[in-house]
C-alpha cells in the first residue's frame, strides 16, 4: 500500500477516534503530546516497523489537526517535519508525486519526439504542417462532446464562424494596440469593445475601460488600480475585502500588489458573502470590495446589491468579477430567471470584469475590465514622463499588445449578435439547471449554493466526493475539484447544450453513487486520495510544493521511450 493511501485511511480513522476522546483537552496539552510522540518515534526508529512508525506519523497529524486555527498549531506542525524521520519520508513522498505527474503529463505523447534547439534550417510550410500533426493527434477529454468541465466554451461547429477567424488572422496576426498610427483600425476596435460592453452593463456616456488578456489580467488591473488610488489618498498599507469564494486572481493580485487581503466567509447555505462580516472588516484601510456574479466555486451571485450599500455608505470602490457571467446575465430575463441587479444600473458599483473569451464565445485569450468614470481608470494607466525614451504612456500593465486578440473580440460581439447570444445563454442557464433539478434528485448528493446560472456545484456527506469525483473521471467526465469544502463543480458550456449530454452526465452520477454505496469501504489512491488528505494538513507549504512539481512537469522533456 503507498504511504498516500495509507495516510488517507489512518488519518481518517484516527481522527473520529481522537476528536471523541481528546475533543475537552487544551490545545497546549495536544501540541506537547504530539511533540511527545515524534520524541519518542525518533528514540526508537529503529525498533519500530513501518507501519507503526506511519501510525505515529499519522497520529501526530490527527493531534494538530485540533489546534490548526491557531498559529502554534502551524508552528509545530512545522517543527515536526523537521525532524529527519518525517522529513525524509515527505521528500520521497514529494519525489514520487513528481514523478508520477512528469509520467501523467507525457503519457499521451507516444512519439517520442521532443525539440530541444531551434532548427539549423527553417522547414517548408508542408513539412511543418506533416510535423505539427503528431501535435494535434494527441488523444485529449472529449470536451466537444460536453465530457469536460469549462475550459472551452465554444462547441467549433460552425465553418463560417471559424473561416471569419482565419480570415481575422491574416489582417492583423501582427497588430499591435501600442502603435495607434501604424493600427488604427485596431484602436478603433478596441475602442468599439469597450464601448459596446459599457452598454451591455448598462453603463452610461462616462463609463470606460481596457481589454486585456484574460479574467486574471481584468482583476488584477482593477486591483491595481484601486491600490493606486488608495495610496494617493495617503493609504499605507491598503486593503482589499473579498469573499472567500472569490476567484483566485485576487489572491494573485494581493500578492503582486502587496495589498493586505481580508477573506470573508460565505454564509453555509446559500453560499453568498456574508454582509455582516463585510462590513464589520470595512477600515480607513479598505481599498475595494468584491463581488461576484457567479463566483466559480458556487457558482452563486453574491447580493451585489448588498456589497454596493456598503461600498456608498462607507466611500469604498465596488468591483463585480463577472467573468463568469458578463456575457450570460446580460441576455436573459432576469424577472423569468430571478436574477437581481448586478452591473451598473446598481449604485455603488464602480468596476465590472467581464470574458469575452468565455460566454462570449472568441477565440483565447482577451477579456475586458469596465469603469464608472475615467477617473478611475486613470488609476489604472501607467505613464513616466521622465524616461529617457521619450514620454511612455501605456493602458494596461503590457507594452505591446496583441491586435489580434482585440479583433477577434471585436469579429465574436459582431458575428454572434444579441439574438444569437440571447439564444446560446438561455441555451446554458436552461441546461444549467436541467443538470442542478437532476443533482437534487441523487438524496446522497447535496447542492453548494443555488446553481441557476452556468456552475453547478455538489458536494456529498453520505458518499466520499474525491471518490465519485475519481469514478466519473474513469467514466469519461472532467469535472473540477473544490476544496473547504470539498466538492466538485461543472460549469456548463454550449458543449453541454447538445443532446442528451446532461442526461448522460446525470446517468453516470446516479452510477458512481450507486457504485460507492454498494462498495463504500474502497480506497482511494493516487491523485484523488492526494487531494482529500491535502486539506487536512495545515502546512500548506507541501501542498505549495506539489503544484510546484505539477507545473514543473508541464515544462519538462519527456521520459525517454
Amino acid at each position: 500500500m503507498s504511504f498516500i493511501s495509507f495516510f488517507y485511511t489512518q488519518y481518517q480513522e484516527v481522527s473520529l477516534e481522537f476528536d471523541a476522546h481528546f475533543q475537552d483537552i487544551s490545545k497546549i496539552s495536544l501540541v506537547l503530546l504530539a511533540g511527545s510522540i515524534a520524541w519518542i518515534m525518533c528514540q526508537f526508529k529503529n525498533c519500530l516497523n513501518h507501519d507503526i512508525r506511519m501510525f505515529a506519523i499519522c497520529s501526530v497529524y490527527s493531534f494538530i489537526r485540533l489546534a490548526l486555527s491557531t498559529r502554534i498549531g502551524k508552528f509545530v506542525f512545522k517543527q515536526i517535519r523537521r525532524i529527519p524521520l518525517v522529513r525524509n519520508k515527505i521528500e520521497n513522498e514529494i519525489s514520487k508525486v513528481n514523478a508520477d505527474l512528469i509520467e501523467t503529463i507525457h503519457k499521451v505523447d507516444k512519439t517520442g519526439l521532443f525539440l530541444d534547439e531551434i532548427p539549423c534550417h527553417g522547414r517548408s510550410k508542408a513539412d511543418l504542417l506533416d510535423y505539427l500533426q503528431n501535435y494535434v493527434n494527441f488523444k485529449t477529454p472529449q470536451y466537444l462532446n460536453g465530457r469536460v468541465s469549462g475550459a472551452v466554451f465554444s462547441n467549433e461547429s460552425d465553418a463560417e464562424e471559424l473561416a471569419l477567424y482565419q480570415e481575422i488572422f491574416a489582417k492583423f496576426a501582427y497588430s499591435n494596440p501600442l502603435w495607434p498610427k501604424l493600427f488604427p483600425g485596431v484602436r478603433k476596435m478596441e475602442a468599439e469593445v469597450i464601448r459596446m460592453c459599457c452598454s451591455l452593463m448598462n453603463g452610461d456616456e462616462q463609463s470606460c475601460g481596457s481589454m486585456s488578456t484574460g479574467g486574471t489580467m481584468s482583476i488584477l488591473l482593477a486591483c491595481m488600480t484601486y491600490r493606486n488610488k488608495a495610496l494617493e489618498k495617503g493609504v499605507l498599507f491598503p486593503e482589499m475585502i473579498v469573499p472567500t469564494s472569490v476567484h483566485a486572481a485576487f489572491i494573485k493580485a494581493a500578492e503582486l500588489f502587496r495589498m493586505k487581503l481580508i477573506l470573508i466567509p460565505v454564509d453555509n447555505n446559500t453560499f453568498k458573502v456574508d454582509l455582516r462580516k463585510m462590513k464589520a472588516a470595512i477600515t480607513s484601510n479598505t481599498a475595494m470590495l468584491v463581488g461576484s456574479a457567479p463566483s466559480f466555486p458556487f457558482g452563486t451571485i453574491d447580493d451585489i446589491e448588498g456589497i454596493a450599500e456598503l461600498g456608498l455608505k462607507y466611500k469604498v470602490p465596488v468591483h463585480v468579477d463577472a467573468c463568469c457571467g458578463g456575457f450570460i446575465l446580460p441576455f436573459i430575463d432576469e424577472n423569468s430567471y430571478g436574477i437581481k441587479p448586478w452591473d451598473f444600473r446598481v449604485a455603488g458599483v464602480t468596476s465590472i470584469s467581464a470574458d469575452t473569451h468565455k460566454y462570449g464565445l472568441a477565440p483565447k485569450g482577451n477579456s475586458v475590465v469596465l469603469y464608472r468614470n475615467k477617473d478611475l481608470i486613470h488609476y489604472q494607466y501607467f505613464c513616466d514622463t521622465n524616461w529617457q525614451g521619450g514620454i511612455y504612456a501605456s493602458a494596461t500593465m503590457e507594452g505591446s499588445r496583441s491586435g489580434l486578440n482585440i479583433a477577434l473580440a471585436w469579429s465574436s460581439l459582431l458575428y454572434y449578435g444579441k439574438d444569437k447570444y440571447q439564444q446560446t445563454s438561455k441555451a446554458v442557464v436552461d441546461t444549467t439547471r436541467k443538470i442542478r433539478d437532476g443533482i437534487k434528485a441523487i438524496p446522497e448528493l447535496e447542492l453548494q449554493g443555488a446553481s441557476d446560472v452556468c456552475i453547478v456545484s455538489l458536494t456529498s456527506t453520505v458518499v466520499d466526493i474525491h471518490r465519485f469525483h475519481h469514478i466519473l473521471e474513469e467514466n469519461g467526465w472532467y469535472l473540477t475539484s473544490l476544496q473547504f469544502p470539498s466538492g466538485v463543480h461543472l460549469m456548463v458550456t454550449l458543449n453541454h447544450t447538445k443532446n442528451n449530454v446532461a442526461e448522460d452526465f446525470l446517468a453516470c452520477c446516479r452510477l458512481a453513487v450507486a457504485e460507492i454505496v454498494s462498495n463504500p469501504f474502497a480506497k482511494l489512491e493516487g491523485a484523488a486520495a492526494l487531494y482529500g488528505m491535502s486539506q487536512k494538513i495545515p502546512d500548506r507549504s507541501i501542498i505549495r510544493e506539489f503544484a510546484n512539481g505539477y507545473l514543473d512537469a508541464c515544462y519538462s522533456s519527456p521520459i525517454p521511450l
